[in-house]
């Protein structure tokens, strides 16, 4: 009865998944000369989420019928978030062989064109523009290095 409510299961669910998490952020090397750790960040979003977890456990909310039924996703959407789901793993493997624009523009690209947005030089357009513009950002003005892949630049 302790845990009938589908928010306590949750809750519980993350609320592990927020101990391995922070487990696995107190594994990260510290260094003695920086002011702001590489750990930071890992370990504010693990106490973030471990807070939120307790906090959906122990709300006192029942659930209705109406909710129940809003729970429920048509066959048809999970079949686009599966198709969404095998794009990002494409682009997650491809993305240091091919590189970051290219791969990034394709991704855009083909994940608004699968979503049902049929305008495709507005998309191409915008897809081209963003990957490299944030290609550039991030190289160039704050020195972070994305995969070129088989782009010279």
């Amino acid at each position: 009865m302790v845990l009938k409510p589908i928010n306590r299961k949750i809750g519980l669910v993350l609320a592990g998944f927020a101990g391995l998490y922070l487990f696995l952020s107190y594994q990260i090397p510290s260094y003695s000369y920086a002011l702001v750790d590489a750990d930071v960040v890992p370990k504010g979003l693990g106490f973030l989420l471990l807070l939120l977890s307790i906090l959906l456990f122990s709300q006192k909310k029942v659930e209705t019928e109406q909710e129940k039924q809003k729970r429920t996703i048509p066959k048809k959407e999970i079949y686009i978030l599966l198709g969404v789901a095998a794009f990002i793993l494409i682009y997650i493997f491809l993305l240091e062989i091919v590189g970051f624009v290219i791969m990034t523009s394709l991704f855009v690209f083909t994940c608004s064109s699968f979503l049902g947005y049929k305008n495709y030089k507005t998309s191409a357009l915008v897809a081209i523009i963003f990957s490299t513009l944030i290609y550039f950002l991030f190289n160039y003005l704050l020195l972070i290095h994305l995969p070129p892949g088989v782009l010279p630049f």
